[in-house]
């Protein structure tokens, strides 16, 4: 299987490491729309903080990104899956893979990137500030660009194998699986008196562990129906309709 995960929003700055080195990430031949961008996000912080600010959808307590994403190239980088920090990766707590299991997600997962389109979770990245539904300028929006390269990556990563897509809407629109290639995507029901809703928090947190368990338990699906009975037998309540499944959860 190839899963695709969302980034997370907060990221956390490695402590040391090397520079960016485009060269040394997954999937080169993306590096030259990863160089524009680059380029753009750097200029852009380099100048007037406010402005920088506005454009990237920051808040008044957020000023550090600016001042981190205008020295990117020499900002540190670590593997892409421990500066990614958010409430999906905190569950699928990658600190604590044994060696099987990282070598598994270093084969397995992709996760897409505003500023990178997609990485590996061994690809050395820094931490950086950008989202998917930010227009740079000079460049337009950020899907814009990767739109007509991520289809192909995607299909690259997958070699024939199932897409399991539990990307967040804005970063899907980077990128969707072409339609020849199998694929399935997962929604998170929180149900609660009867009544099922979309939270977001257990969306994250749950996707998190089901990536995790089938990490673990080296579950390499072949049809999202197969995807399916191998949740069940994991515990979890699953529904599927057509290639999307819907996992039905109370609590974490």
């Amino acid at each position: 299987m190839l899963i695709l995960l969302p980034p997370s929003e907060g990221k956390t700055r490695p402590a040391d490491g090397a520079p960016l080195d485009l060269t040394a990430l997954s999937l080169p031949q993306l590096n030259r729309q990863r160089e524009q961008l680059l380029k753009a996000l750097v200029r852009l912080c380099s100048g007037r903080e406010q402005r920088a600010m506005e454009v990237l959808g920051l808040g008044a307590t957020q000023a550090e990104a600016v001042a981190r994403n205008s020295a990117l190239l020499e900002e540190p980088t670590a593997r892409a899956d421990t500066v990614y920090t958010g409430v999906l990766f905190e569950h699928l707590d990658p600190a604590s893979f044994t060696d099987d299991e990282r070598s598994r997600a270093d084969q397995t997962l992709a996760i897409t990137s505003a500023l990178f389109g997609l990485v590996r979770p061994g690809d050395p990245i820094p931490a950086y500030r950008l989202s998917a539904g930010v227009s740079l300028p000079r460049l337009g929006t950020v899907a814009s660009r990767w739109k007509p390269l991520l289809p192909t990556a995607i299909e690259e990563l997958a070699d024939g194998h199932l897409v399991v897509d539990l990307r967040s809407g804005g970063y899907v629109n980077l990128g969707k699986p072409p339609a020849g290639v199998t694929s399935a995507t997962m929604r998170v029901l929180h149900e609660k008196d009867g009544k099922r809703s979309v939270v977001s928090h257990f969306n994250k947190a749950t996707k998190g562990r089901v990536v995790r368990r089938l990490l673990s338990e080296d579950i390499d699906a072949k049809h999202p129906d197969d995807l399916a009975d191998a949740l069940r037998d994991l515990g979890w309540t699953v529904e599927l309709d057509g290639s999307r499944l819907d996992l039905v959860v109370a609590e974490l």
